[in-house]
């Protein structure tokens, strides 16, 4: 799939709930995306105010996502809250947006991928909502890439006790595979249903996954990151075995 300008996408984005944008240009524009992403996987576990999630792979432990980090890292900030990216979230609401949240997600070779689910059962407070994967690498068949099931973007649907898509649902969709280069951006309504497999490639899979409301529901961002403190502090551990990185229970990747 290759991808379009925001002007033509919009009406894509509408139909589809989905859309592929390129956000990076050259080379170097995406090499000092990958230097920024190694600083802060770098960054360690108990210095900041950001927050670090490991998974246990067949290879050992190996980071699985960082969150909470535009504060502490110019670069990014300035990439996701200003230009491209924030003119594209707007343009895809239709209003003036803001950033709500962001991640890094690594899937390092032999990481685990993500059950299929919605995003918007996993955002409180807000109702307009749009989230993307900005590919650090490229992101393949082979090392997990995001699959999409189009124009069903319009409710939330049945959830497990997992707060996923309910199995028999899943089965009945047309799953569709999205491919994206190094630099580009897929975006995705909150209510899009998604997946991604395990990284069994030998190479990563790292891509920023931004997700940004309107403004007009406020600047939510420090109410997301407190009440997801509070929630992962009130919890007793993972029963299953699973890392909790989320405030539902879609990834597959396994406790250390």
């Amino acid at each position: 799939m290759t991808s379009v300008t925001i002007g033509a996408g919009v009406d894509h984005f509408q139909e589809k709930g989905w859309l592929l944008t390129r956000t990076l240009e050259g080379e170097n524009a995406v090499a000092e995306l990958q230097a920024w992403v190694n600083e802060v996987a770098a960054w360690p576990d108990a210095d900041g105010e950001w927050m670090h999630h490991r998974e246990l792979t067949d290879d050992g432990p190996k980071l699985c996502r960082s969150e909470n980090i535009v504060p502490f890292h110019d670069g990014l900030r300035e990439l996701l809250t200003a230009g491209t990216m924030l003119s594209t979230a707007s343009a895809l609401l239709g209003e003036p947006a803001v950033l709500y949240k962001e991640k890094v997600n690594y899937k390092l070779a032999g990481g685990a991928g993500y059950a299929p689910h919605q995003d918007a059962p996993a955002y409180p407070f807000i109702d307009s909502h749009v989230s993307c994967m900005v590919a650090v690498d490229d992101s393949t068949l082979a090392n997990g890439c995001l699959e999409v099931v189009e124009a069903r973007h319009h409710q939330v649907l049945p959830m497990d006790e997992s707060g996923c898509v309910r199995p028999d649902l899943v089965a009945a969709f047309e799953w569709v595979a999205v491919e994206v280069p190094a630099g580009s951006t897929l975006w995705f309504h909150s209510r899009t249903p998604h997946r991604s497999g395990p990284n069994t490639s030998g190479v990563p899979r790292r891509a920023l996954y931004p997700t940004y409301n309107a403004r007009s529901e406020g600047d939510l961002r420090g109410e997301y990151y407190r009440e997801k403190v509070a929630r992962f502090a009130a919890g007793d551990g993972r029963a299953d075995g699973k890392v909790q990185v989320s405030l539902i229970d879609d990834f597959q990747g396994r406790s250390l």
